[in-house]
């Protein structure tokens, strides 16, 4: 008996020692609306696990965090929970521009301080959790044995409750211009191969590696949306997925010898981000990449302004004009090389004439800057032979005089907007950065669209590597001290730095406008962007293409796969600071009562609402134009017509509005009628009810206009 209570009295003391133990290592917070919930623990490896709920539903299964070392023990496992800390924040902030006026930024957060006490060293991994969703990141605080590491990779999982529909690009370490695939996560592998298509610069790495921003559907009905926030010193992260136990797991961009990332402490990794809702329309609206992100960095942002630009662009693109001077040159030196003595090829795009007449429509018109490119010599050989020094970027065509030209926008309230290609050169490119960016300040440019097409120089780095994503960043930093903007093609997808670096204005960095000459994007295509590439950050998508037929080109061609009222539709579900009407002047002025539309929409906004959303099938949005009671929408579709039904109630009550619809004629078709719209005015108020039909990857824009007593008096209520 005796022996049978000594017996029940050390299990009772193992049980409460293993209760007080479970308890030290599990730890847990919730959303501030309560839906959401995220769970800790340290594995029996001593491994960091995580999983997270959405109203009781599993959103991420338990998931292992770590990350390996080059010639180290690595910091996966052999860990304690040595400290745990949780705090709530809940502040407003408005960004330099946006689609909204004010973002609320509220959150808690879970703290975990991990001591590996076979290395004496500790890291911190910090968890904030959104009404929208989570973000997690890495911090390694200064200490004795982690202070300069290397990662050999980062294993963070993302363990997925079922075999999901995803919407995916291919994992690749150069390039996101991919169109879409829509599968299950077990399709992946025998899709890859098709989904994989050419691009002057890209490495893929795995069967079932992916990109991010990835978007998911569950079969009950959750929107998942896996992404990265704060992508600062450090690789850009892709996720290699199991497919056979739906476990996505990060793997990062290598650079030229192999390696993940070079770190010295203190330092974070970015953060790691999970929005979910069981309404699309929220991952649309989430704005938790951009809380993620440090507040603005700079006190003065006057100098920072949306832009709506035309510019000499699409005629190259299409093959219409040449980038380049002459055709006699199949190699050139910078200043050796002597233009004036070589026959033009009569192709030049960026010649005096032309750009003269992009100016003049552009002031009638009331757009901000033209864009140019081609202006500066070294087209000739710029793409394909690995060459350092291919641009110096100060120095004109003889046919392209800058300082007559610039003078002559400035004239009609116009600023030209530069254009720097760097080949991929970037060790040349920084070589005369400063000098660049001078010689914008000293010819009255703001603006550049930089770019980075083919492999990187220094060879063997990739666009998306540590080293890349340092360079980006500093070209951004550099540039704000010449309060010149910019606009980065090629470059990392982005991760919310807009916030903090808002002359970061625009990027590319996904599958743009540009392909719809090169074969064509899926009708879904846009569909989709909302949900991943812009998750990150406004994409310039170049919308705004009339003649989708491609009709002043010989010979067969590609053509836009929309219609002409979805190109319309694209300047709301496309959000950006930075708009372009991207056709030809010639072919706006072909159909100048649909050209109207792109002349009113704003470019920045103090509200949007999501009407309708379903990922690769609709979007509808409505946005209220910076500082007035205007408001616009747009709605487009995939490859299916559908309806588009939704009542005016973000409008004043009480007031009257002109509404102006652009919609698809009732013979539209991409394919067969893309150019069939049709144009439909009258008063509304807020108790309206609008309708309008889409046709086959179609679409429709409407304007909101504030009614005036004439306008009242003039219209008819809208039927």
């Amino acid at each position: 008996m005796k022996n049978l209570k000594t017996l029940t009295a050390t299990l009772t003391c193992l049980l409460l020692s293993f209760l007080v133990s479970t308890v030290a290592v599990a730890q847990s917070i919730t959303s501030p609306n309560g839906l959401l919930k995220l769970n800790f623990s340290v594995g029996a490896q001593g491994e960091p696990t995580y999983e997270l709920t959405y109203k009781g539903k599993e959103v991420i299964k338990l998931s292992k965090l770590g990350l390996e070392l080059k010639n180290d023990p690595g910091l996966m496992n052999g860990f304690t929970l040595a400290d745990s800390q949780t705090a709530s924040f809940d502040e407003t902030w408005s960004p330099v521009w946006g689609e909204v006026k004010n973002i609320r930024n509220q959150y808690n957060e879970l703290a975990v301080t991990l001591d590996q006490k076979a290395q004496d060293r500790h890291i911190i991994i910090r968890f904030r959790l959104y009404n929208d969703g989570l973000g997690f990141r890495y911090e390694f605080p200064l200490q004795k044995n982690l202070n300069y590491f290397v990662i050999k990779e980062e294993h963070s999982q993302f363990a997925m409750t079922g075999d999901h529909t995803a919407f995916w690009i291919p994992g690749d370490y150069d390039t996101q211009e991919y169109d879409y695939t829509q599968s299950k996560l077990s399709e992946i592998r025998g899709l890859m191969p098709t989904a994989i298509t050419g691009n002057a610069s890209q490495t893929s790495f795995s069967p079932t590696g992916v990109q991010t921003s990835l978007q998911m559907k569950t079969a009950d009905g959750l929107y998942i949306n896996l992404h990265e926030a704060a992508l600062v010193d450090y690789s850009c992260m892709n996720l290699n997925l199991d497919d056979k136990n739906f476990v996505f797991e990060s793997w990062l961009t290598p650079d030229a010898v192999g390696d993940k990332g070079y770190m010295q402490a203190p330092c974070q990794s970015p953060w790691r981000t999970v929005i979910v809702s069981d309404d699309a329309r929220d991952i649309l609206s989430s704005k938790l990449t951009l809380n993620l992100n440090e507040p603005c960095a700079y006190e003065d942002v006057s100098w920072i302004k949306p832009v709506k630009y035309i510019g000499v662009w699409w005629e190259m693109i299409t093959g219409k004009s040449s980038w380049a001077y002459t055709d006699e040159l199949p190699s050139i030196k910078l200043g050796v090389t002597d233009y004036t003595k070589t026959k033009p090829n009569g192709k030049h795009g960026a010649t005096n004439e032309n750009v003269k007449r992009h100016i003049d429509f552009a002031a009638e018109h009331g757009f901000d800057q033209v864009l140019v490119e081609g202006w500066n010599q070294g087209w000739e050989d710029w793409f394909g032979h690995s060459k350092d020094y291919v641009f110096d970027f100060v120095t004109p065509y003889p046919d392209f005089d800058v300082k007559m030209l610039n003078a002559y926008a400035a004239d009609k309230g116009v600023k030209l907007m530069m254009h720097h290609e760097t080949s991929g050169s970037v060790r040349n490119y920084e070589r005369h950065m400063d000098k660049a960016y001078q010689f914008m300040v000293d010819n009255g440019y703001n603006a550049v669209k930089s770019g980075y097409v083919g492999d990187i120089i220094p060879r063997g780095e990739h666009h998306y590597g540590q080293w890349m994503n340092n360079h980006y960043l500093y070209a951004i930093q550099k540039a704000a001290d010449y309060k010149v903007c910019v606009n980065a093609h090629e470059a990392v997808r982005p991760t919310g730095l807009c916030r903090t670096y808002p002359n970061l204005i625009g990027n590319e960095s996904a599958r743009g406008t540009e392909y719809e000459a090169f074969g064509g994007s899926k009708p879904f295509h846009t569909t989709l962007l909302p949900f991943t590439r812009l998750i990150g950050g406004p994409m310039d998508y170049t919308p705004g293409i009339f003649d989708t037929q491609l009709s002043f080109l010989p010979g067969e061609h590609s053509f836009v796969h929309t219609t002409l009222a979805k190109q319309l539709a694209l300047y709301l579900t496309m959000y950006s600071p930075l708009q372009m009407a991207a056709d030809l002047p010639e072919s706006y002025e072909r159909y100048m009562d649909a050209f109207q539309f792109i002349k009113d929409v704003a470019v920045d906004w103090d509200d949007s609402q999501y009407l309708e959303a379903e990922p690769g099938d609709y979007i509808t949005v409505a946005r209220k134009a910076k500082g007035t009671n205007n408001w616009f929408v747009g709605g487009i579709t995939d490859e299916n017509p559908r309806r588009s039904t939704f009542t005016l109630n973000f409008l004043d009550p009480g007031k009257q509005y002109v509404a102006t619809l652009y919609a698809d004629g009732k013979d539209a078709d991409y394919e067969k009628n893309p150019t069939s719209y049709q144009i439909t005015k009258g008063l509304v108020t807020a108790k309206t009810k609008m309708s309008a039909q889409l046709a086959r990857s179609g679409g429709f824009a409407l304007s909101l206009i504030e009614a005036t007593p004439a306008d009242i008096k003039a219209l008819k209520k809208w039927k």
